[in-house]
């Protein structure tokens, strides 16, 4: 589908990234970096949730990003004025000069992360430019549009991956080729960083800024010939879509905050993100499968139980629920059903996935839970916490297997999507290290 008024619909033009005058706390005037930090807003799912962000320092990031208040409406306004009153007494100040941020993560177990932040030209799926690989939902989009619209920014980076031409990230800038993307990353990486911390989950973050007109053209002219994939931020790149064509063109809407890494050089790691259903109790759930797919009880460990699903996934869709002190293995779904409830217009790879049959098949027919109810269903990232809100709260936790990154990009390539929420793609970039304010 081409979208009409928008003539590179038929013309690709590539990855446009742009400097901005990014937002940065100053560190004078905080607890510390990692203080004000946050993952990313849909990833705030520790039991204590916002309570402990919110504790960690006044000036937590998550005051912006996910405001509390007694509407939603409510929330948005004061995310706004929380936001020019930061900017109002320095709490957050904006860098001198636009520029590109080259952007590192590692862990304690030699993992290590660089890209780069900018702001990136928004398309429509039909360029063939940035390329989604799930649906949203509209709710949600709709959330964080008000949002955006009330304090006028791009509170954190969403997550998008290219594939350069580069070696692997533990190589050396020499290496990566000249008049590349991955060079100037490589060599500004060598340089003393604009900051650095290490937040509570033991990840080490560093932020350099790349305001020199060479090393900017080299990164447009690499970035010109790309195609993206959207790894974490489905909902965000939505709501920057619908914000474009709410705003006529040229305006700071026309670009989007993101985070642009190359797997070749820098690959992520892929994780499930799980289900849990709220009302329906464990021996509901497994009573309602009962001769459609196998089902086996497991006094395991939870690392033992992941363990079994993915040995179990290697020979077909699988799942594991939890929620009643055990865990419960489904294999084995009988054929004629997903034959009965699975789509038959969509490619094999689709159909196969867990996602399709956990929302197709189990979801929509044998429990008949809404996938788009937050009274019904919540999407979770940490496996251990789904596990314990379901014991808490007498719910079923579902807990997926990882879908290989191959599979994500060869589907987006068709432009299929895959169900809402089937991947989780990391490390994420944490919010509040840089922000971007439109009007600035």
């Amino acid at each position: 589908m081409k979208t009409a008024g928008h003539p590179e619909a038929t013309t690709r033009r590539g990855l446009e990234l742009t400097p901005f005058r990014g937002l940065r706390y100053d560190p004078d005037r905080v607890g510390s970096l990692a203080s004000v930090t946050s993952p990313p807003y849909d990833v705030v799912v520790r039991p204590d949730g916002l309570h402990h962000l919110q504790s960690s320092d006044p000036h937590n990031i998550v005051r912006l990003i996910l405001p509390q208040a007694g509407t939603p409406s409510a929330g948005t306004e004061q995310a706004a004025d929380t936001l020019r009153r930061w900017l109002a007494e320095g709490i957050l100040v904006a860098d001198p000069d636009p520029g590109l941020y080259v952007y590192e993560q590692r862990d304690g177990e030699g993992m290590l992360q660089r890209g780069i932040i900018g702001t990136l030209r928004v398309t429509e799926p039909a360029e063939g430019v940035v390329l989604p690989h799930e649906d949203v939902m509209p709710p949600v989009v709709a959330d964080r549009a008000a949002l955006m619209r009330a304090t006028r920014a791009n509170l954190e980076p969403l997550l998008l991956t290219y594939r350069g031409d580069g070696a692997t990230g533990h190589d050396t800038a020499a290496g990566a080729g000249a008049d590349t993307a991955a060079e100037v990353i490589e060599r500004t990486a060598g340089r003393p960083p604009l900051l650095a911390t290490t937040t509570e989950d033991g990840f080490r973050h560093r932020l350099w800024s790349v305001t020199d007109p060479v090393d900017l053209a080299r990164i447009r002219t690499d970035l010109a010939g790309r195609q993206a994939l959207i790894a974490d931020g489905h909902h965000r790149w939505a709501t920057y879509r619908r914000l474009r064509l709410e705003h006529p063109s040229p305006s700071p809407w026309d670009y989007g905050l993101v985070l642009l890494v190359d797997t070749v050089r820098y690959p992520l790691r892929v994780r499930a993100i799980h289900r849990l259903l709220h009302g329906l109790p464990v021996a509901d759930a497994l009573r309602a499968v009962e001769g459609l797919f196998r089902v086996r009880r497991l006094d395991v460990p939870l690392p033992d139980a992941l363990a079994v699903l993915a040995d179990a996934s290697c020979a077909g869709n699988s799942f594991l629920l939890a929620g009643d002190g055990a865990f419960h293995l489904l294999d084995r779904p009988d054929p004629e059903l997903l034959a009965r409830t699975v789509p038959a217009d969509r490619p094999a790879a689709w159909r196969a996935l867990d996602a399709t049959v956990l929302h197709a098949t189990l979801l929509e027919h044998v429990w008949r839970i809404p996938e788009d109810s937050p009274a019904h269903i919540a999407y979770i990232h940490d496996t251990a916490a789904t596990v314990e809100k379901a014991e808490r709260d007498g719910g079923t936790a579902v807990l997926m297997h990882p879908v290989r990154e191959e599979v994500v990009r060869d589907l987006a390539r068709q432009g299929v999507t895959m169900p809402r929420k089937s991947t989780s793609f990391g490390p994420k970039p944490a919010s509040g290290l840089v922000l971007r304010a439109l009007e600035i």
